[in-house]
């Protein structure tokens, strides 16, 4: 069977297959070098992610409880949940919106800083080692 031809089950060449597999390995080697790195600093790779989307909404550094459970895509529910254990720990505070009383703002404390920064400058340089992220927007692809 060539490179070319296509798996009569898949519907996909075996070019295709492997890239796919290619992909989904660099994919699980990438969540375990994140899993090992953010458990040494103490925290959870749902706290990372959560301290992540905080920081990270765009044109502001707070966001929703709805809009972290959407960037999680998690349930608003375990969301919540998540956010209590993350305030227990020291990472985050909420605070009642001031346009709409019904929402509640998340923001990073100090600490949440802290293990944001340390962590995502750790995830950045993996990231680069893949040779396509993260280029200088100057730089041709």
């Amino acid at each position: 069977m060539g490179t070319r031809t296509r798996s009569k089950d898949a519907g996909l060449t075996k070019q295709e297959l492997e890239e796919l597999s290619e992909f989904r390995y660099r994919l699980r080697r990438f969540l375990h070098f994140s899993e090992t790195i953010v458990h040494a600093e103490g925290i959870t790779p749902l706290q990372y992610m959560l301290l992540l989307h905080v920081k990270g909404f765009p044109d502001r550094d707070w966001a929703t409880v709805g809009e972290l459970a959407e960037r999680l895509q998690a349930s608003p529910h375990g969301t919540v949940a998540l956010v209590s254990r993350c305030e227990a720990a020291g990472l985050v505070k909420r605070k009642p919106s001031a346009q709409d009383r019904r929402q509640v703002e998340v923001h990073l404390l100090a600490k949440g800083e802290r293990s944001l920064a340390k962590l995502a400058l750790l995830h950045k340089s993996e990231i680069q080692s893949f040779g396509w992220a993260f280029r200088n927007r100057a730089d041709p692809a």
